[in-house]
C-alpha cells in the first residue's frame, strides 16, 4: 500500500507557464504539510520542483498536447480554453480515479474550475495576477489588436457552456475563473485596497515567496558569482521575465538596449541583462554586451537578486515580489496586462521609479540617469520603504498556516454535507 493512500488527495492544475508555476509551488507545498497527498497536474519540466516540495507530478501536457487543442488562437492564454474544452472528459476520468478532496488551481487553468464544478468539490483559485478584476480586464482583452482566437477556441467554449454549464465561459476565461470557495492571493494584504477586494471575495493573502524554511539569507559577498569582482560598482539587473518575448521582443530589445547604452557609459556600475530564454540572435545579443554588461539566457534570479544594486524589472508578479525581499528597488519598465498597475503600486510605496513616460514608450540613456537619480536620491528613506515592504512579505507568509487551516475546514464541511 502507498504511504499517502490514507491522506486525502489534492489535484493541482498549472498551465505550461514557468511563472505561474512558481506561484503555485509554495501553496503545494503547503498542502504537503497540512497533510495532503498532492498531485500536480502540469508540464514535466516542473517535475523536479513538485518532488522536492513533496508533491507528485502528473504529466498533463504529454498526454495531452496543448497544441493539438489549439495551436493558433493569441493570446497564448486563449489555449488553456480550448484545451479544457477538448481534453475535459479524459482528465475528469483520470480525476475519478484519482478520487481528489480537493481541487486547487491557478487561474489560467480553466480546465482545474471545470474539474472542481463536475466532481462537486471545493475548488481553490490561486491568481497568478495582481489585481486583475475580471469586470475590467474582459473589455479590455476584447478590445486588445493581439487577439486572434480560432475556431477550436469557440467551439471548446460552447461546449464549456453547454456540456459542463460553465455560463460565463469565453475565449477569455483564463482570467475570470474566480472560485466560489476561496481565492488565494498571491501578494500581501497592503497590495489589494478595501475597494478592491470584494472582486477577489472570499480571499486570502498567501504570498507567493518560498516558505521561510527553504531559503537562507544570502550575504552579500565582495566577489560576485554574477556581477563580478568589484564590490565598488553599482550593480543593474534587468530582466522582463518570458512572456513578454511573445508579443513585444521589439520593445524589450530596445529598453535593453538603453540600459546596456547607459551602464556602458558609467565606470562606476556593471550591468546584467537576463533574456529568459527568449531566442535572440547572436549579432543581437553582441550588440548588447560591453565591456561591463553580461548578457545572459537563464539565471538563477533569486541568486541574482541578493547580488543587485537595482533592478530594471517589467513588474510581473513572482519578479515584484522577489526584489521587495531582497530590499532591491526597482525602474519600472511594464509591457500589458496586470503589470502596471503593480509597477504603480510599487511607486506608491516608494520602491520603484519609472523609466519611461507611457507604457512600452521610448527610453533612452538620459532616462535611464534621470530615474536612476531619482531612486537613490534619499538613500535613507529608499531604505526606509524597502524594509517596510519587505516586513508585508514575512508578515503574510508567517500566517500561511492560518490560511491552510481554512483550507481543510472548507474540505471536512464539503466532505461533511455528503
Amino acid at each position: 500500500m502507498s504511504r499517502d493512500s490514507h491522506k486525502p488527495v489534492a489535484a493541482v492544475f498549472c498551465m505550461p507557464e514557468d511563472g505561474h508555476f512558481m506561484l503555485l509551488r509554495p501553496v503545494i507545498a503547503g498542502l504537503v504539510r497540512s497533510g495532503f497527498a498532492v498531485h500536480v497536474f502540469t508540464h514535466r519540466r516542473f517535475g523536479a520542483e513538485i518532488e522536492r516540495v513533496g508533491g507528485r507530478l502528473e504529466d498533463l501536457f504529454t498526454s495531452h498536447p496543448l497544441e493539438r487543442a489549439d495551436a493558433d488562437s493569441r493570446p497564448i492564454p486563449c489555449r488553456y480554453v480550448s484545451f479544457a474544452g477538448f481534453y475535459a472528459e479524459e482528465i475528469l476520468a483520470d480525476l475519478r480515479r484519482l478520487r481528489p478532496a480537493l481541487i486547487v488551481y491557478e487561474t489560467f487553468a480553466v480546465i482545474g474550475r471545470l474539474a472542481a464544478t463536475q466532481l462537486g468539490i471545493p475548488g481553490i483559485n490561486v491568481s497568478p495576477n495582481h489585481n486583475l478584476n475580471p469586470a475590467k480586464a474582459l473589455p479590455l482583452l476584447a478590445a486588445d489588436p493581439r487577439v486572434k482566437i480560432s475556431p477550436a477556441c469557440h467551439r471548446a467554449v460552447e461546449i464549456l457552456r453547454e456540456r459542463y454549464r460553465l455560463a460565463d465561459a469565453s475565449p477569455f476565461s483564463y482570467i475570470s475563473g474566480l472560485s466560489p470557495d476561496l481565492n488565494l492571493i498571491c501578494e500581501p494584504p497592503a497590495f489589494l485596497s478595501e475597494e478592491e477586494r470584494p472582486a477577489f471575495e472570499p480571499l486570502a493573502f498567501f504570498g507567493c515567496l518560498p516558505w521561510i524554511g527553504e531559503f537562507g539569507e544570502k550575504s552579500r559577498k565582495a566577489v560576485s558569482p554574477y556581477f563580478g569582482d568589484d564590490p565598488g560598482r553599482r550593480r543593474v539587473y534587468a530582466c522582463f521575465g518570458t512572456v513578454i518575448w511573445r508579443y513585444y521582443a521589439k520593445e524589450a530589445l530596445a529598453a535593453l538596449r538603453a540600459v546596456s547604452d547607459y551602464v556602458a557609459g558609467r565606470p562606476d556600475a556593471v550591468a546584467l541583462l537576463g533574456l529568459s530564454g527568449a531566442p535572440i540572435e547572436p549579432p543581437v545579443i553582441r550588440e548588447l554586451e560591453k565591456p561591463n554588461v553580461r548578457v545572459t539566457g537563464y539565471v538563477d534570479q533569486w541568486s541574482v537578486l541578493a547580488e543587485a544594486d537595482v533592478f530594471v524589472s517589467h513588474h510581473g508578479i513572482n519578479s515584484t515580489h522577489e526584489a521587495i525581499f531582497h530590499r532591491v528597488p526597482m525602474l519600472s519598465y511594464p509591457f500589458f496586462g496586470d503589470q502596471p498597475l503593480l509597477a504603480e503600486k510599487c511607486r506608491r510605496f516608494g520602491v520603484a521609479v519609472p523609466l519611461a513616460g507611457s507604457l512600452r514608450g521610448p527610453v533612452g540613456v538620459e532616462d535611464l540617469r534621470r530615474a536612476m537619480a531619482a531612486l537613490f536620491e534619499n538613500g535613507e528613506s529608499l531604505q526606509a520603504r524597502l524594509e517596510e515592504a519587505r516586513n508585508r512579505e514575512l508578515e503574510v507568509m508567517a500566517r500561511r498556516d492560518s490560511v491552510l487551516r481554512r483550507i481543510l475546514e472548507l474540505v471536512a464541511v464539503r466532505q461533511g454535507a455528503r
